[in-house]
């Protein structure tokens, strides 16, 4: 295959690409139909015009019928009156008449083979037509639904990892996570209040403690400054006591 040839097909290819590429299904069938009515428009004229002429041989016809009949009853009217030179005459115009009767006829016969074939030619365009009218909305509609079924695939295809339900389920992880750090950072603070209510209570163990004790202790001395006086005295009369069981003793040794 040589160069320009593959250049032309390219060529070709290219443009019948672009082309189909540019049609519209919708605008294509109206176009389609508007066409097929053109079409039987032309040939209804084309029939009409054919009609015309066929009924114009049929008068060519029976006017060439006419005219041979005519010169036949004249040729038999001259032979009457004995007038050999006009039957002559009158037979050989009614030879004409019938030749051209019969040329006629021919294409009349013609004609009308012509006719039919065209009425039934012009019948099998408007069945078309109609065919075409009734399957044209259906057909719309299929292409429609197929556009529809094409764009939601180009749409899915298009988005961002695969399709929306994947993106959405990220969306919904990124919440869970921040939901769970919320939770912790709210259980750190529950925890810390905790440590500090705790040393409030360890505070105030300490502050009861260190308050018992220093009642203890100034407890301890008042009772030892109250009772410091009462052993002095009690000291002394156990002395008293002891002192006089002693003179006893040594008056009863006398």
């Amino acid at each position: 295959m040589g160069v320009f040839d593959r250049i032309s097909r390219l060529m070709r290819a290219n443009v019948n690409d672009a082309l189909d590429n540019a049609e519209d299904p919708e605008k294509m069938l109206q176009q389609l139909i508007r066409d097929m009515a053109e079409e039987i428009r032309q040939a209804r004229g084309q029939v009409a015009t054919m009609i015309a002429q066929e009924k114009e041989l049929a008068a060519d016809k029976s006017e060439g019928d006419r005219n041979a009949a005519e010169w036949q009853r004249r040729a038999e009217l001259a032979v009457a009156q004995g007038k050999d030179d006009l039957a002559r005459e009158a037979l050989r115009r009614k030879r004409d008449a019938e030749e051209n009767a019969r040329i006629y006829g021919e294409q009349l016969v013609a004609q009308q083979h012509t006719v039919t074939r065209l009425k039934n030619q012009l019948r099998e365009l408007e069945n078309k037509l109609d065919q075409m009218e009734s399957k044209r909305d259906a057909l719309i509609a299929r292409s429609r639904r197929a556009k529809a079924q094409q764009q939601v695939s180009d749409t899915i295809s298009n988005l961002p990892d695969g399709n929306a339900a994947s993106e959405f389920e990220r969306f919904e992880r990124r919440i869970r996570t921040t939901e769970a750090k919320a939770a912790a950072s709210a259980e750190l603070a529950e925890l810390g209040n905790d440590d500090e209510f705790a040393q409030l209570d360890q505070d105030f163990g300490v502050e009861d403690e260190l308050a018992a004790l220093k009642s203890k202790r100034s407890g301890g001395a008042a009772t030892q400054t109250a009772t410091t006086p009462m052993s002095s005295a009690s000291g002394t009369n156990e002395l008293d006591a002891e002192l006089a069981a002693l003179k006893a003793r040594q008056g009863d040794d006398r």
